[in-house]
Order: C-alpha cells, then structure tokens, then sequence
C-alpha cells in the first residue's frame, strides 16, 4: 500500500468512526416494547474493528513520515515546516489586513490612522512563503504516492 492510500484511508476510517459513534448512540435508547433500528452491539464491533484499523494506520503512517528522507529531510520535518509556514503566513495576512484597513472619519480634525509597517512587502514576503508551502506540498504529494508505508 502507498502512504497516500493510507492517508486516504485514515481520513475514510475517521468518518466512519464519527458516523458509527452517532448511530451507536442513536440506537442505545429505545423506547420500551421497541427495537433499535440497529444492532448497538454490531456497531461497537464495528467500531472497534475501525479504531483498530486507524490506531495501526497511524503508527505506520508516522513510521513511514519519520523514515523516509525527501531533499535530505524526513517527511515529519517538512509537514513541521509547512505547519509552522502557514501560521506565519495566516499572521502575516491578519496583519496585512489591519494596514490595509481604511479608517473613515466624519471630519478632517480627528485622528488619522497610518500603518507602520509596509504592507507591500509583507505582502510581498507572504506570497513568497506561500509559494514555498506549495512547493513543500507539492514534494509531499508526490513522495506520498510513490512510497511504500513501512510497518
């Protein structure tokens, strides 16, 4: 298996997961003389199954993350890194928009507001952190797809 299918997988499995635990608790009460319209004890198998099957798809997906080097790093870093870039580029984009920000006034004699930074070249620098997030993504996906998932 590819470590995107995997990815894929895990995805799937956590949907699944949150839609079994909303049918099991659907189905524990019922009113008395009725039946449940399922089976809670085939769901709690059901779910356990899944917890099962995600709890080994994430300790592989993370082996695999940690082991497996793109550009002389491991994938684990290059995530962090992507990470860690986009809470810089979401900052940056607030900050952008708090100078960019007009503020109108009613009359010539109240106070005016200037930034203080120059927003053309964070702006500038965000796009350039943005095209990096992309570039590292882009790597990811393509390791992704061709490689094997360790276990």
């Amino acid at each position: 298996m590819r470590l995107a299918e995997a990815l894929q997988e895990r995805a799937d499995l956590n949907s699944k997961i949150s839609d079994l635990e909303v049918r099991l608790d659907r189905n524990i009460l019922v009113q008395e003389g009725e039946v449940p319209n399922e089976e809670p004890k085939d769901l709690k198998k059901e779910l356990d199954d899944c917890i099962e099957r995600l709890a080994y798809l994430i300790s592989a997906i993370n082996k695999t993350n940690c082991e497996i080097k793109v550009d002389g790093k491991s994938i684990t870093e290059l995530l962090a890194r992507k990470d860690a870039l986009n809470l810089k580029v979401s900052a940056y984009r607030d900050a952008i928009g708090v100078g960019n920000s007009s503020t109108n006034r009613a009359r010539g004699t109240e106070i005016k507001l200037i930034p203080v930074i120059d927003v053309k070249a964070w702006q500038k620098e965000a796009d350039e952190l943005s095209k990096e997030i992309r570039l590292i993504d882009n790597r990811i996906q393509e390791t992704n797809w061709t490689t094997d998932l360790m276990e």
